[in-house]
């Protein structure tokens, strides 16, 4: 039962750690030699943020799946590992949950930013190279746009 169990906890790490890099320095391969439209622009407004993508099912599933195989060894008869493995699974759902969130949240920046036209639009990017209120930058159009220093 132990190997199930650490078996488990493993995966749920390891899908926790999968997290998105959204840092403007990031790029795919797919993202590569593709033309982008950039635009200059003055940052106005630096506030940091969390960024997670809010779907702690993977977590939550393989921490209930645990749980409930660690919980079942508890008790004697048939009806106590059944409510062993009732409570594990919840338990542990709600610890894989919280485990994925915790690991897989980054910080980030939320820029506002003045573009030379007159017009305001806002990013969200990771911390890598954050940028302060009043310096000059230019916003790269694409998938994801990025702000970076000028």
């Amino acid at each position: 039962m132990s190997k199930k169990l650490l078996s488990a906890v493993c995966a749920a790490v390891l899908l926790a750690g999968c997290a998105d890099n959204i840092n403007s320095d990031h790029y795919s391969t797919s993202a590569t030699g593709k033309v982008s439209t950039v635009a200059q622009c003055t940052v106005l407004s630096v506030r940091q943020v969390k960024v997670d993508n809010g779907d702690n099912s993977a977590g939550t599933l393989l921490g209930g799946v645990a749980g409930g195989v660690a919980g079942s060894t508890i008790g004697h008869g048939r009806s106590s590992h059944a409510l062993g493995a009732i409570g594990g699974a919840l338990i542990g759902g709600l610890v894989g949950g919280a485990a994925q969130q915790g690991l897989s949240s980054q910080t980030g920046y939320e820029y506002i930013v003045k573009l030379d036209n007159g017009q305001a639009i806002s990013i969200t990017q990771g911390a890598s190279q954050p940028l302060m209120v009043g310096q000059r930058c230019l916003v790269l159009y694409g998938n994801p746009s990025r702000i970076i220093a000028q």
